[in-house]
């Protein structure tokens, strides 16, 4: 068994047995507390009545169906929150119904709202159910693109994402033994639908997110892990507008300082119906990535990646040990693809000449990284098979910096069907074996800047090294 199964046996034997220990436990209904299934009546006080209640005896939080109101409630040790079929916990749509709280966010430490539904330094803490939680994200999501058009004429692209605050669907942070699931689903976030932050021993088994309900929801990560270990994610069906199943580890300077990686995970048994990708690593690459293995996924045209890595020259950190195999892309426009030099305008942050008093996270975004050669993320012993693509535009579109190329890769049995090859640029030490690329302008990938493992045979669909 391979060390991060053995790391996610343990997790799953831990949710069993906390599943098992709170169904004999007692049950507080947040209707006792006064909580009104109106849709209207404002439950936050109610529902944390219970949740407070339910705390000291490792109780379960029920509701009578109908759809519950409310701003942000802080699950604690030991509760399960039962969100059962017919029950539709809604979020306001008042910011001040989300208290400010020092957090993580998009790859920095600041104070930013807090999530609908919030598990910070807790332990055992179960979210189940087939109810719904929904971030009622629409009003969210067109502050955010308002912001965003008045900010990029002012060379403020970078900040839109970190001015528009909007609430979180759900946060686990620095917490532990966390099971999500059971039929769960989660729909319209106002911004990342789950986000599992400096946390470890946690599953999502079970769960369905909707976030193309009512708009286009923008930065609406289906489930974001970062800087967390022992993490299993299977049996979840994703519908998102950015990235799908996503691996973080802090951005640039800051992320530097605190420098956590993301580590023991496994991805498995799920579909992405809309997303950026069918697994994401990055661009918030700064405390590295280990161990980390992807499996039995399924991409759906209108997903435009298979495989997506992406860092920037500020970022840093690394990425090793990474197994991705066995995927089946439909029409995913490019089935491997990886950048060091993403979305310059997010990425690349600086200040106009003109901006008087800047917020401290502003100061934080803009700390250059030095030497400038930390900021260059290093990805090696990538092994990545078993890949099977239909329908798409580019084979691959793979490139790096020179000072830090992508080494050690294997790439074999991939089969792949494309408008045309693609190009791998900045590569060292790849091992290509039994791949199959066919394509319709016949062409073949073109290596740039890059070297196979002397001794492998050459592999048919790649062209000779440049």
């Amino acid at each position: 068994m391979s060390v991060v199964r053995k790391h996610l046996s343990r997790a799953a034997l831990i949710a069993a047995l906390t599943l098992s220990a709170h169904a004999q436990t007692k049950v507080f209904s947040a209707n006792t507390f006064g909580a009104k299934p109106d849709g209207g009546t404002l439950n936050t006080t109610a529902i944390q009545k219970a949740i407070d209640a339910a705390a000291p005896t490792h109780g379960t939080v029920t509701f009578n169906p109908g759809t519950y109101l409310t701003g942000s409630l802080f699950l604690k040790s030991g509760v399960t929150l039962a969100v059962s079929e017919g029950v539709t916990l809604i979020g306001s749509q008042r910011v001040e119904d989300y208290p400010m709280l020092p957090t993580r966010i998009a790859g920095i430490e600041m104070t930013w709202p807090a999530a609908l539904i919030n598990v910070r330094d807790q332990q055992n803490v179960t979210i189940t159910g087939r109810g719904t939680i929904d971030g009622d994200g629409p009003i969210w999501w067109k502050s955010y693109w308002d912001l965003r058009a008045t900010y990029e004429p002012k060379g403020l692209r970078w900040a839109s994402d970190y001015d528009a605050r909007r609430p979180r669907l759900i946060l686990f942070q620095n917490s532990s033994n966390i099971h999500l699931g059971g039929g769960i689903v989660l729909k319209r976030s106002g911004f990342w639908t789950v986000q599992i932050l400096y946390s470890h021993n946690v599953t999502l088994d079970g769960v369905t997110i909707r976030n193309n309900e009512g708009g286009k929801g923008p930065s609406t990560d289906g489930i974001d892990i970062d800087s967390s270990r022992d993490v299993l994610v299977q049996h979840a069906d994703i519908d998102v507008n950015d990235d799908a199943l996503c691996l973080k580890a802090g951005r640039d300077s800051d992320g530097l300082r605190v420098n956590r990686a993301t580590e023991n995970v496994v991805l498995r048994d799920s579909i992405i119906r809309h997303g950026a990708a069918a697994v994401t690593i990055g661009s918030e690459t700064s405390g590295g990535f280990r161990n980390i293995e992807a499996y039995n996924l399924t991409a759906l045209a209108g997903v435009p990646s298979g495989v997506l890595f992406k860092s920037a020259r500020t970022r840093g950190g690394f990425a090793d040990d990474i197994r991705i195999h066995d995927l089946t892309l439909e029409g995913v426009a490019v089935p491997i693809h990886i950048t060091m030099n993403w979305n310059p305008t997010y990425s690349y942050a600086t200040l106009p000449p003109d901006l008087k008093d800047p917020p401290p996270y502003y100061i934080t975004l803009t700390t250059p990284v030095t030497p400038p050669e930390k900021g260059l993320a290093h990805f090696h012993n990538v092994h990545i098979w078993n890949i099977k693509a239909t329908g798409a535009k580019r084979a691959f579109d793979v490139s790096a910096y020179p000072a830090a190329p992508l080494e050690n890769f294997k790439i074999d049995h991939l089969n792949i069907e494309a408008q045309t090859a693609g190009t791998i640029a900045n590569a060292k030490n790849w091992t290509l074996t039994d791949n199959t690329i066919q394509t319709a302008d016949g062409s073949k990938v073109t290596l740039t800047q890059s070297t196979r493992e002397p001794d492998n045979p050459k592999d048919v669909p790649f062209g000779e090294p440049k």
